[in-house]
C-alpha cells in the first residue's frame, strides 16, 4: 500500500451544488499506474453527522493522478439529477382549473409559467477516505 488517509470534500453553503471536487497534495512516491480508490468515510464534520455520511446519495471516485504530486478526488450527488419541470398555467391543480395531469388551455391573463428544472444538490462539507497502492 502506498499510502491512506481522509480528507473533505466541499459542496459549499446551502443550497450547495451537484458536484465537487478536492485534490490531494503531497503524495511524492505515487506514479501515473498507481490504483486510487476514494468512498464516503462516516466521520462527522462540521455540516453533518456520521449518519448522515452513511444515507447520503454520492459516489465518490478518485482520478487525475499526476506523479509525485497526488490526485483528485471527485464527489457527485447520484440522486434525481433534475426536478421535473411543472406548468402553473390553467391545467395545474394549484390554479383550480382542472384536474391533476390534464391539459388545458391558459384562462384568459394566466401564462403558463414553468418551474422546476434545478438539479438536487449537496451542501457542505463531507468526509471521504482515500488510498492507494
Amino acid at each position: 500500500m502506498g499510502a491512506q488517509g481522509t480528507t473533505t470534500v466541499d459542496f459549499g453553503t446551502f443550497p450547495g451544488k451537484s458536484d465537487a471536487s478536492v485534490d490531494v497534495t503531497g503524495q511524492a512516491a505515487i506514479v501515473g499506474t498507481s490504483l486510487v480508490e476514494a468512498w464516503l468515510y462516516p466521520a462527522p464534520t462540521a455540516d453533518h453527522s456520521a449518519d448522515e455520511h452513511l444515507l447520503e446519495t454520492m459516489k465518490v471516485v478518485a482520478g487525475n493522478i499526476v506523479a509525485g504530486v497526488g490526485f483528485t478526488i471527485y464527489a457527485l450527488n447520484t440522486s434525481q439529477l433534475n426536478e421535473p419541470l411543472q406548468s402553473a398555467g390553467a391545467g395545474h391543480p394549484k390554479n383550480g382549473l382542472g384536474a391533476p395531469g390534464t391539459v388545458s388551455q391558459p384562462a384568459r391573463g394566466f401564462a403558463p409559467a414553468e418551474r422546476g428544472g434545478m438539479g438536487t444538490r449537496l451542501y457542505g462539507q463531507w468526509t471521504v477516505a482515500w488510498v492507494w497502492n
